[in-house]
């Protein structure tokens, strides 16, 4: 199981009070941005875009809590830029455990080993490595040679001290599903304790343009992952959100389950589309118009998204408050999910990764590495 069972309760008791109070929109998980500087200058992100003087700043932890208790969530992400990055990023996790919420603290894994006798393991702090494929298909993911050896033996250290440690994945138009599945052998031999999916978003500020994933090729490409299943891999997802990236569960997207803050407040109207911020949460859940959002709504740039931080929240939700949902997720746990039937090769399109080295980062993003 890759969620540990005291933050399944923690979590099922929270959704299940929120329904009890009759409430439709709530968050499950805060989208906490602390910085965005990063000492990498992923093709398919475009994070370090900020003009320099903004890449400089970082949120206070005092802001950071401010903002963790007025949304409320159970379950606190920490994505960047890169959070090891930040000057006060032990002291804000510390603060974050001693109010008990569920840290995701999202790395790329190039500072983890240098900066992990700053925290303590905790069952409330796991270290969410960003893994994209095995060596140079990582590499190349990331622009950048030697940063996947660099995070495995990051991640080696992290578990043998004893630190939660789960990983997060990011697939495009060009991944291959026999590679794929190679790096869930990979990371399942690490002894990491859950894998987290996700199709990657059409994101405008990104420089590579051209790999990003249309509805049909994203549950093409899970289809083929899928048709072979290895029983010991372990996935930081509810099984309905991968039923669903397979094709064969329905969601729609509940935008509100994740919010951001970030450096300029509460960004509207979730973490990937920028159309402007908030000064409060309350103003962000009162007087943003979520019916234009997500697929359903008909709006051209929620078309294709299947992405965890759309689609997790409803899969979670339907798990505690349908019985439906319920008897699917409990039979999917104990059963385990049915090999997929890959579709014909010719229907999905993609590139096979791995060949050579890495591809150079664009000269215009340049990551800025700041301690």
């Amino acid at each position: 199981m890759g969620v540990p069972i005291s933050q399944m309760w923690t979590v099922s008791r929270y959704v299940l009070t929120q329904r009890l109070r009759g409430r439709k929109r709530y968050p499950l998980v805060l989208m906490l941005e602390p910085l965005f500087r990063c000492n990498l200058a992923c093709a398919g992100c475009g994070k370090i875009q900020h003009p320099v003087d903004v890449l400089r700043r970082e949120l206070t932890p005092e802001q950071c809590f401010q903002a963790v208790e007025e949304c409320g969530a159970p379950i606190v992400s920490i994505p960047g830029g890169e959070p090891l990055l930040h000057s006060k990023m032990d002291e804000i996790v510390a603060g974050l455990v001693a109010r008990k919420k569920y840290i995701y603290l999202c790395t790329n894994g190039l500072l983890l080993e240098k900066h992990l006798h700053k925290f303590k393991p905790s069952p409330y702090l796991s270290f969410s490595v960003h893994i994209d494929g095995v060596g140079a298909d990582h590499d190349r993911a990331v622009c950048r040679d030697g940063v996947y050896d660099i995070a495995i033996r990051a991640i080696k250290k992290a578990v043998e001290a004893g630190f939660r440690v789960t990983t997060n994945s990011t697939f495009f138009r060009d991944a291959s599903p026999e590679k794929i599945r190679e790096m869930f052998d990979v990371l399942t031999e690490l002894g990491v304790e859950g894998m987290m999916v996700s199709p990657g978003y059409e994101y405008e500020k990104a420089p590579d343009q051209e790999n990003f994933l249309p509805r049909e090729q994203t549950v093409s490409l899970f289809q083929r992952v899928f048709s072979h299943v290895n029983r010991a891999w372990h996935f930081n997802q509810s099984p309905l959100f991968l039923e669903f990236l397979k094709g064969r569960w329905d969601l729609e997207c509940t935008p509100w389950g994740n919010p951001t803050y970030n450096l300029f407040g509460w960004q509207k109207p979730c973490y990937l589309l920028d159309e402007g911020h908030v000064g409060s949460f309350k103003e962000l859940m009162e007087l943003t118009s979520w019916e234009n959002y997500g697929r359903a709504s008909g709006n051209p740039h929620c078309a294709n998204c299947m992405v965890h931080s759309g689609y997790e929240a409803t899969a979670v939700q339907q798990t505690f408050t349908t019985w439906k949902g319920f008897w699917k997720t409990a039979q999917l746990t104990l059963f385990g999910a049915k090999p997929t039937e890959a579709p014909p090769v010719s229907a999905v399109s993609r590139l096979e990764i791995g060949a050579g080295s890495a591809t150079p980062a664009p000269e215009n993003l340049v990551p800025l590495e700041v301690n």
